[in-house]
């Protein structure tokens, strides 16, 4: 039996146990021993975050040759279209090489908490929220593929990983399930 960890990861918040720079970490949430984040979160990005005690199962959540999908919501500084879609899922060029959402669609704002601080309001300039999804888990990728289409991200937060997902946990909340080393529960 092993431990996994859904976490809702408040903005500002390290996806580590420790910080030479005395920023918050997942220590500041969470007591649990002996468990490891499954991939990480940006610091300035929010929401599901998952950790495990298991070496397999860590493995097959962040190694991109399992092409675990996961899920953003995304709010975008302008005015989101279905051609920036299209765009996304057809795929785009980074500094990295080509990357790709698998899916992607024009959301209404999503009812999820406040951010602190809250995201900054320009009068002149309208933001809007798209939903992403992909299997990889490059450097700040989804912010970069938004930037490139001309939308760049204001406020980013994963609610899906595979099949866990946050399911109402407020941040800094946290759920433990034991699985087995495939990740299914016990």
């Amino acid at each position: 039996m092993h431990t996994l960890i859904r976490f809702n990861k408040p903005f500002k918040v390290l996806s580590q146990f420790t910080d030479q720079s005395d920023r918050k970490t997942l220590a500041d949430y969470l007591t649990v021993k002996n468990v490891y984040p499954a991939g990480r979160l940006d610091f300035d990005s929010e929401g599901l975050l998952l950790l495990t005690d298991n070496g397999t199962l860590q493995s097959r959540i962040t190694q991109p040759r399992f092409k675990i999908q996961k899920t953003y919501w995304v709010q975008v500084e302008g005015r989101a279209e279905m051609r920036h879609i299209e765009a996304l899922t057809m795929g785009i060029m980074l500094n990295d090489g080509p990357a790709r959402a698998l899916s992607g669609k024009l959301i209404s704002e999503p009812s999820v908490w406040l951010r602190n601080p809250p995201i900054r309001q320009r009068k002149t300039v309208n933001d809007s929220w798209i939903e992403l999804v992909i299997n990889e888990g490059r450097n700040r990728q989804v912010r970069r593929m938004t930037a490139r289409v001309g939308l760049p991200t204001l406020r980013l937060i994963r609610v899906r990983i595979g099949r866990w997902h946050l399911d109402g946990l407020n941040p800094g909340e946290h759920r433990t399930e034991n699985v087995d080393t495939h990740g299914e529960l016990r």
